[in-house]
């Protein structure tokens, strides 16, 4: 199998978490939402697979290309 690195691509505040370990994806599923400059941007799921690893929680600081997640498929 392979693994897909989820990273960000701009630096905020993260405002919702809405996946855990272990949870099926779709491409194009709403893995987070990031506060930046104001808006609410979503990071969406590149690939279909399952998380098998999050670096995140409500709250934190996020630096752009710091790891969201990795997602197996």
């Amino acid at each position: 199998m392979a693994q897909e690195k989820v990273e960000f691509p701009i630096t905020g505040k993260i405002t919702s978490v809405n996946v855990k370990v272990g949870d099926e994806v779709k491409e194009g599923d709403t893995l987070c939402l990031i506060e930046s400059m104001k808006m609410e941007n979503p990071i969406l799921a590149p690939v279909a697979g399952t998380i098998t690893e999050i670096n995140i929680s409500v709250g934190e600081l996020a630096e752009t290309g710091d790891l969201v997640a990795i997602i197996e498929y």
